[in-house]
């Protein structure tokens, strides 16, 4: 692993981020199970889901497939996974198993009638290869869906300024590591680039005024927060610049005495059939 790499891992792997990710995915889940559905599952289906984490788009899609589907959620971080087990139990859900796994290079013992993944791409170093690399498990008419983000999407009007910086800092750190912050409509591209169709893709956003903006600034001063060492290390910002202890209020605070809408990031989902 690295030194550009290594803040991946940080991301996505901590109990902190784990319970900051299962706040994220109450607010973005529509979104996914939207595109899921428009990317055709259906009942039945064996999925095999990329990097799944705490196992949120794995349950979606176990949703969707029924009790007479599968589900593989693979990822390569023991702790990601035990969270996702238990998670399942708790659901009671039968029809999800998880592997520890580089999907990758990971050569499963089936076929898949469709391959997903959200927030993934984004921090693979080679986009096209990982996603080249998963499609070789799909079968073929097979569907590969992806829903990934872009940062440069965000905005506020009238301006508040803090919540316009936070993202402009995320974006920017992102870029300094090694992430790429435009993944979401660099996917168009990196499906063909990878030998599949060109997608179809769809695009959505959290927005919202007055109280309908509270979430969507809690999820983004949350993950600033989170990142705060990372944007001083890479000379984006300083902690007391940031101030992660009171930026959740100030934005809050300066979106409502400027009567701002909040839009958040693009949430774009792109998916392709394998001929």
């Amino acid at each position: 692993m690295t030194s550009e790499r290594r803040y991946e891992y940080e991301l996505g792997h901590s109990e902190k981020e784990l319970r900051r990710l299962a706040t994220q995915a109450a607010l973005v889940d529509p979104m996914t199970r939207d595109y899921l559905r428009r990317a055709g599952l259906r009942t039945g289906m064996h999925v095999l889901d990329i990097g799944s984490g705490a196992g949120d788009v794995a349950f979606l899609a176990a949703e969707i497939v029924g009790p007479t589907g599968l589900v593989i959620g693979s990822d390569r971080s023991p702790a990601a996974l035990e969270a996702a087990r238990a998670r399942a139990a708790q659901r009671g859900l039968e029809n999800v198993i998880f592997h520890q796994c580089d999907p990758a290079s990971f050569a499963f013992d089936i076929s898949f009638d469709a391959i997903v993944g959200r927030y993934v791409l984004m921090f693979s170093p080679d986009p096209v290869e990982m996603l080249r690399g998963v499609a070789r498990n799909l079968r073929p008419g097979g569907v590969v869906l992806f829903h990934e983000v872009d940062w440069t999407g965000a905005a506020s009007f009238p301006p508040a300024p803090t919540y316009d910086n936070c993202f402009r800092c995320i974006a920017e750190t992102f870029r300094r590591v090694g992430t790429n912050p435009n993944m979401g409509l660099a996917l168009h591209s990196t499906f063909i680039k990878a030998g599949l169709p060109a997608p179809s893709m769809a695009i959505s956003a959290l927005a919202g005024g007055g109280s309908d903006s509270l979430s969507g600034i809690d999820l983004v001063s949350d993950l600033a927060a989170t990142m705060a060492p990372v944007m001083e290390q890479m000379g984006v910002i300083t902690a007391s610049e940031l101030g992660p202890d009171t930026l959740q209020d100030r934005i809050r605070a300066e979106a409502a005495a400027n009567a701002s809408v909040v839009i958040g990031r693009y949430e774009v989902g792109a998916w392709s059939r394998r001929i």
